[in-house]
């Protein structure tokens, strides 16, 4: 089957769009983009649970993904958590090895590295 030049050139322009939105999001993967994470706003209320977290979270001392407030009132800005018991936004457990994301708690400016 031959296929025309005029298809050969969407095809080629295609695979082009497709790589060159998908490079970014590759490069990226795994690791907290902006204050987002698979899809989770990195600010709110923020439940530590044992089992089925949302994201499971490191404490660092270096090298943070993003660094973390905690506040008592209005959590609303990037890195600004307030630990609740119930009706979080979502959910952590914080682990040893094989983070989501690395964490480190500081008390001014909050926010994604």
């Amino acid at each position: 089957m031959r296929i025309g030049i005029a298809a050969r050139a969407g095809l080629s322009t295609a695979l082009a769009m497709t790589l060159m939105f998908a490079a970014p999001q590759a490069a990226h993967a795994g690791k907290a983009t902006g204050c987002f994470y698979k899809g989770i706003y990195l600010a709110g209320k923020v439940q530590v649970v044992n089992n089925f977290a949302d994201l499971k979270i490191q404490v660092v001392k270096n090298f943070p993904d993003i660094k973390v407030q905690q506040v008592r009132n209005f959590p609303n800005a990037c890195g600004k958590w307030q630990f609740v018991n119930n009706f979080p936004d979502f959910k952590v457990q914080i682990v040893s090895n094989f983070p989501d994301i690395k964490v480190q708690f500081v008390n001014n400016f909050p926010g994604a590295m």
